[in-house]
């Protein structure tokens, strides 16, 4: 007959147990790297990763000697700089590439709130009309004045304008919405998508419906996807991103095709000749790529555009069916895809099952 083991002796021996358990944990746990002051810098929902105050910048410029120094850690001095600017310039710093290795992980919920933000705000604004441009141009300027026209019209057309919510042509297009808006007494017609960057840009004052961003490509998904055309002004390294983007888009097909208007056209000829004596000529693109692009100065052709072309616009399914494009089979090799007829079909009703 087996003798049951006492009460006393099992409650001790899950007491080792349990020691044995937490020993491991404090074992595993010194291969972890220590914990600092700088480690909430690096936590992507943390409000201390979205801004730095003016005392950090200049805390990082500090002249040595004087009442404020600069950090001499490596992980401190990274601490100080956005989280882009760590992320992406690499570094020879063991310190520095561990503490982000771990948080990118977990910057993705940063980028899904931006998203889930944007997209809650947006689709409560209705059909919208992009407008780019230089952030650099002055009131005075004839380019700022024709945004202010240009957007006060698509406004009174029926759209909303939605821009980068910054100074220049991004203030002016704002400012035409803003007028309409008050004109028509309605609201959510000028917005701006604005982006954290290190000269921390303002969003201008006739912007009723703001939107923060940290990530750049948040900001730019959400510009191609709740609007219906693009108009460019004339802008820098900035506008031309936009520009681009959404002309590679359209002919890989990857959007709905959508109207892209330059607006300027002592500004942008010279862009639209290169293209045609240089990219055309080296096969690099097709010539009828260049039809993707219009170019106008006058503000009435810009509404005529964007109405004209969105009264196009047709399901995603129904494109779905269509054969495959002339550019496809270029880049393919093969000869143009021969069209082939789309029969309509009719939802029949799911019968129910009882």
């Amino acid at each position: 007959m087996k003798q049951s083991k006492k009460p006393g002796k099992a409650k001790h021996d899950t007491g080792k147990a349990k020691k044995s358990k937490a020993a491991g944990r404090n074992k595993n746990s010194q291969h972890l790297p220590p914990l600092s002051e700088t480690d909430s810098t690096f936590a992507p929902l943390e409000e201390a990763t979205t801004r730095r105050t003016r005392q950090e910048r200049r805390q990082t410029h500090a002249v040595p000697g004087s009442a404020v120094e600069a950090p001499t850690s490596a992980l401190q001095r990274a601490a100080q700089e956005t989280d882009d600017f760590a992320l992406l310039n690499q570094t020879d710093s063991a310190e520095v590439a561990q503490h982000f290795t771990q948080s990118d992980t977990w910057r993705i919920f940063r980028i899904m709130s931006e998203f889930v933000h944007a997209f809650e705000v947006l689709s409560k604004v209705g059909p919208a009309v992009a407008i780019f441009g230089s952030a650099r141009l002055p009131e005075s300027s004839p380019y700022y004045q024709a945004a202010c026209t240009v957007s006060e019209r698509l406004a009174h057309a029926g759209w909303a304008i939605i821009t980068g919510g910054g100074p220049g042509i991004m203030e002016a297009a704002n400012r035409g919405a803003y007028t309409a808006a008050t004109a028509l007494n309605e609201d959510k017609i000028s917005v701006g998508l604005n982006v954290e960057l290190p000269f921390e840009q303002q969003t201008n004052r006739y912007v009723d419906t703001k939107l923060h961003f940290h990530y750049f490509f948040c900001r730019k998904m959400n510009f191609v996807k709740y609007t219906s055309a693009f108009v460019i002004f004339p802008g820098g390294f900035g506008t031309l991103d936009e520009l681009f983007e959404a002309v590679t888009l359209v002919q890989t097909r990857k959007v709905q095709n959508f109207p892209v208007v330059l607006f300027g056209t002592e500004y942008w000829q010279g862009l639209l000749e290169w293209i045609r004596t240089t990219m055309i000529p080296h096969g690099t693109i097709l010539p009828s790529d260049l039809e993707l692009l219009r170019l106008t100065d006058d503000p009435d052709e810009v509404v005529w555009w964007v109405s004209e072309y969105t009264k196009q616009l047709r399901h995603p399914l129904e494109r779905r069916a269509e054969p495959v494009s002339v550019e496809v089979a270029h880049l393919n090799g093969t000869q143009e895809a021969q069209p082939r007829k789309v029969q309509s079909r009719k939802a029949q009703p799911r019968s129910r099952k009882r």
